[in-house]
């Protein structure tokens, strides 16, 4: 990847301001990107985009290829005539606080469906054509992606491992009446997915209009209830049932001392390497198309990965398997070329990691919340970095640092004002000081860190399921007044196009 200088903010579209309870790829997206602009920024670090399922996480989503409808902009619909104001006028109700994914889906989808019928009764020839041409262009994931959802709304929402066994098993003959049956779904389903990606193109367009790049997040993992483990169960470690035999997870860490059970089937990975990688291949290709900047989440599993029982009600008990990472990663050079990926080489990292990342050098990630739990020797103190890593602040995943310096241990808070020659008042802005004059080639911020928020703003807590994902910024938040501020660190620290 591009190793210059440069920074940028972490902020999901779902925690993006608006009028119908959560972020959109409407206008609030656009005025995002011209404050990153503003702010002399040169990358947008988002979460994944796909479909959330469990809990409503961008780490559980229905498909790996699949965009969220619930990221539609229902103004930019209106304008397109496939909705009426009329039909957004009760909306008025939903407030600028934390994302009701509940009220959400349900108050979207019907207007989808009517988005629907009107674009069928409406629209013009080439708007036509340019929907059956992303139909056609996707077909390789879409046709059994709509199928997949289709499904589990006739099922309500049961996962496929609950379906019938024919079903789940994905026998032609039970499958071949629901293409019947279901179509009507089956074509909403396409639908949704044609003007998720219409807008978030014209987004990530508008961003490279504006010299931004876009840093994307591949979880390593599938979910297990996704069209992905569904259609592909060959790829996973299942039992002759298409029952997990063990499942994903990491160890007891700075997270949770029993460790993160994530419940994702693991790969077959001599299955993978039968075919020369395929499907990890075609993964990475669909998303670049999303994507300028690949982030792969839990890299360290390409080295070896923690491997749980199925059934285990924590991740203690799980072992480390060996993983053909090297093998991988040549075969997505070999097929692709030299990509910009990124690598979360967060947890327990031992040399085999450090040794496959190096070999492609790929950079790494440094979180400077971390940095102050140990000793002088930590990787993550800024005094020890290499210039080949990303610094943040912290993660979707950490505690703003107000929150986290608010509940470090006394010694600890010492060492961090000591460190910074900081008081409390300014740990924040010091933070971010300390980021982006660090050597690392790219520094990025959660917009929560920026805004200088408490732990009531933490997007996600590990080893949780509810609460999550829920943050949203309010329209005042990107005032020019902290563009200014921000721009003037990157100005400062040199991280800004070609150093102005």
């Amino acid at each position: 990847m591009n190793t210059e200088r440069s920074s940028g903010i972490l902020l999901h579209p779902t925690s993006l301001p608006g009028k119908y309870g959560i972020g959109t790829l409407g206008k609030e997206s656009f005025h995002f990107i011209d404050f990153l602009a503003k702010s002399k920024q040169k990358l947008w670090q988002i979460l994944p985009l796909g479909p959330t399922g469990f809990a409503d996480s961008p780490y559980q989503c229905f498909s790996s290829a699949a965009g969220n409808p619930l990221l539609i902009d229902l103004d930019i619909l209106v304008k397109e005539g496939l909705l009426d104001k009329k039909d957004l006028a009760g909306l008025d109700t939903f407030d600028d606080g934390p994302v009701d994914y509940g009220r959400v889906i349900q108050t979207k989808y019907p207007l989808l469906r009517k988005a629907m019928q009107a674009f069928r009764e409406h629209a013009g020839k080439e708007h036509k054509k340019d929907f059956y041409e992303f139909t056609v262009n996707n077909k390789k994931w879409l046709e059994d992606y709509t199928l997949f959802m289709s499904l589990k709304e006739h099922f309500n929402q049961k996962p496929w491992y609950q379906w019938a066994k024919p079903l789940k098993m994905r026998k032609k003959t039970a499958l071949k009446p629901f293409h019947s049956l279901l179509s009507d779904h089956i074509e909403f389903h396409k639908f949704i997915q044609y003007l998720f990606f219409r807008q978030w193109l014209a987004i990530k367009d508008y961003a490279h209009q504006k010299n931004i790049r876009i840093i994307g997040d591949i979880p390593l993992y599938v979910a297990l209830d996704s069209v992905d483990a569904w259609v592909n169960t060959d790829l996973f470690q299942f039992d002759a049932d298409k029952n997990p035999i063990v499942v994903g997870g990491v160890p007891p860490d700075y997270f949770s001392s029993t460790g993160q059970l994530w419940g994702n089937p693991l790969y077959r990975w001599d299955v993978l390497h039968k075919d020369h990688y395929r499907w990890w291949i075609e993964r990475i290709k669909s998303n670049l198309v999303l994507y300028d900047i690949i982030r792969i989440d839990h890299f360290r599993g390409f080295a070896a990965y923690w491997a749980v029982p199925y059934g285990e009600k924590t991740a203690v008990n799980g072992k480390w398997i060996p993983c053909p990472g090297k093998e991988l990663f040549e075969q997505i050079r070999k097929e692709l070329g030299e990509i910009p990926i990124i690598a979360e080489d967060l947890g327990v990292i031992t040399q085999d990691v450090e040794d496959l990342r190096d070999s492609f050098g790929l950079p790494g990630m440094k979180i400077l919340q971390f940095a102050f739990d140990s000793s002088e020797a930590n990787d993550y103190l800024p005094h020890n970095f290499i210039k080949n890593c990303i610094v943040y602040t912290g993660t979707h995943d950490n505690d703003t640092i107000k929150g986290w310096f608010g509940r470090a241990k006394q010694e600890d808070r010492k060492y961090v004002l000591d460190y910074l020659d900081s008081t409390e008042n300014e740990i924040c802005t010091d933070f971010l000081r300390l980021a982006w004059a660090s050597v690392a080639h790219t520094a990025i911020v959660p917009m929560q860190d920026l805004l200088e928020l408490g732990n009531e703003a933490r997007m996600n807590l590990p080893g949780t399921t509810i609460n999550n994902w829920m943050w949203r910024a309010k329209s005042r938040d990107f005032s020019n007044k902290l563009a200014q501020k921000l721009a003037h660190l990157t100005v400062l620290y040199g991280r800004t196009h070609k150093g102005k």
